[in-house]
């Protein structure tokens, strides 16, 4: 168990948190969701022990584990990948050292050898016959191959590195298990057998992450950074959020009697517990909100952008056509013989673990590259409008957002522009901010409103999710998933996937798969998709 006890912190003038009271029990999965910059990584870190809160005090049970999941990925270069696993249980690693440096000793000492005995006693009970094969099953679930286990990590990817510090933090059944982010850097195979993990594992689990659908799939509570305090609620993220803006709604409705809105909150509680019964963590869970005090949800005071996109005109039927589309990136085939129709009203999610592959074509699509053979064809009709993976080329200047966006607004009036602009979060003086100086969220919402007032009847997004809050996250789903136009886009977050496209394209080293009709969960369930995917990803 771990106990927070009147914690709080403060740099400067400035109070991240203050006066928070949580005790975290096993068995339970806590989602720590908060605004951008409102330190949820940092109270991880609190948690931990790596940093000191200005007030308060953090308790944990005797003799409880805590593992950690470590963002430097540079850290154990010098390292074997899988000493570097077996290093997520500190003891059983400095025993496994002791005993190396005693076996090694000439001459062999009495003393040696009894605290050889007494180390290997401990070793033994801490499971270290079984360390190596643990560690490496850790690292083959998460989609190293076995090729790789005896390399020095400094041979690794980034993220492959990534993976490998995932696999040291689950090693070893630790007591109490913080993840930051623990789905970056993961395929989609990856992300669902962590799911899994985590859905089984028994012990305390503190995670911060912006994967709704992860989040909903392990999350049994979510606890919220907001106002400078933290706040426990029962059940996953989906219930949290509808939960709030629902409160938010009643306490609006000043003319509704109380005992109706009461029975609203009811309603909607037992309608999610019921829902619950579907999910791994479904008895903890439907207990808990079945005893939930309706009192106990609060309104968020976080705020939503309004993300949408009206189409100028209407695209005619024959949309795209992409007619044997090769390209080679640095010698490296990354895709070839794409012959791909796209139709008016498709949102077709491009998938798979090859980013670059994505990137590429979208950028040839939208003329910023050039394929090595094959042609494309857009409809004349069509009004594109596109979400680069990186930004940073639009934000060079020292101009603020205004006048930013009036380079690209077909209407510079200034009450059109600072409408789109209100929209998106920028009012008052955050509306006259240098471009320059912007955060990568603040970046992502000026693309946004860029994409909004050329009124495309065409939007390609290139991981649109990336640096967005989740609040932000939430409004560009939906506006994609109301939008009347044609989307081709690609994304990590699987709920967007999930929720936007009605076909699925999948980009391999040998081919591509291209399937209509399907949620993604759908695809990703289909056993004749799945020996196609086996095949296709097979090494020559």
């Amino acid at each position: 168990m771990i106990s927070v006890n009147n914690v709080s912190l403060q740099f400067g003038q400035r109070k991240l948190f203050t006066g928070v009271n949580i005790v975290f029990a096993p068995g339970n999965c806590y989602g720590l969701i908060g605004a951008n910059g409102s330190g949820k990584s940092t109270f991880l870190k609190i948690l931990s022990g790596e940093i000191d809160s200005s007030a308060g005090e953090v308790v944990i049970s005797a003799g409880k584990r805590i593992s950690v999941l470590k963002q430097d990925q540079f850290a154990f270069d010098q390292y074997q990948v899988l000493a570097t696993v077996i290093m997520g249980h500190k003891r059983l690693y400095e025993i496994i050292t002791q005993k190396d440096a005693i076996y090694s000793k000439t001459p062999f000492s009495d003393e040696d050898g009894m605290q050889a005995s007494r180390l290997e006693e401990e070793f033994s009970e801490l499971g270290g016959w079984n360390a190596d094969s643990d560690a490496a099953k850790l690292l083959s679930d998460l989609g190293i191959e076995e090729s790789l286990h005896s390399a020095q990590m400094s041979q690794l990817e980034a993220g492959q590195k990534f993976r490998v510090l995932l696999a040291q933090a689950l090693f070893g059944n630790p007591d109490i298990l913080l993840l930051d982010e623990p789905t970056n850097h993961l395929d989609v195979e990856s992300s669902m057998w962590l799911e899994e993990f985590l859905c089984d594992f028994q012990n305390i689990a503190i995670i911060v992450s912006h994967d709704r659908h992860f989040l909903d799939k392990v999350c049994t509570h979510i606890a919220d950074i907001d106002f400078a305090k933290i706040r426990l609620y029962a059940g996953n993220y989906t219930f949290w959020s509808e939960a709030s803006q629902l409160a938010a709604r009643q306490r609006s409705e000043v003319n509704k009697k109380i005992e109706e809105k009461r029975k609203d909150l009811k309603d909607f509680i037992m309608r999610f517990a019921n829902n619950a019964s579907k999910s791994r963590q479904a008895t903890s869970r439907k207990k808990i909100l079945e005893k939930l005090n309706v009192e106990d949800i609060q309104p968020s005071s976080r705020k939503y952008p309004y993300i949408n996109f009206e189409p100028e005109r209407e695209a005619g039927n024959d949309l795209l056509s992409i007619d044997n589309l090769f390209k080679k990136v640095d010698g490296v085939v990354v895709f070839e013989r794409l012959n791909i129709t796209i139709q008016k009203g498709d949102k077709v999610a491009f998938v798979g673990p090859n980013d670059l592959a994505k990137t590429m074509l979208f950028e040839i699509l939208t003329n910023a590259a050039q394929a090595d053979s094959g042609t494309f064809k857009w409809g004349v009709s069509t009004k594109r409008a596109y979400y680069p993976k990186d930004n940073s080329v639009f934000f060079n200047s020292g101009l603020n957002i205004p006048d930013w966006l009036r380079n690209y607004s077909p209407n510079t009036e200034e009450e059109y522009i600072r409408s789109f602009l209100g929209r998106m979060l920028f009012s008052g003086e955050e509306a006259l901010k240098p471009v320059n100086i912007l955060s990568g969220g603040e970046r992502a919402r000026c693309m946004f409103t860029r994409m909004m007032v050329t009124q495309p009847n065409v939007v390609i997004l290139d991981e649109p999710t990336n640096h967005l809050d989740l609040e932000s996250i939430t409004a560009l789903n939906r506006g994609l998933a109301k939008f009347q136009g044609t989307i081709l886009f690609s994304s990590h977050d699987h709920e967007l996937i999930q929720t936007v496209a009605n076909r699925i394209i999948e980009i391999t080293p040998r081919g591509y798969i291209d399937r209509m009709g399907s949620t993604f969960d759908e695809y990703l369930e289909n056993e004749q998709i799945k020996e196609q995917r086996h095949e296709l990803y097979k090494l020559n």
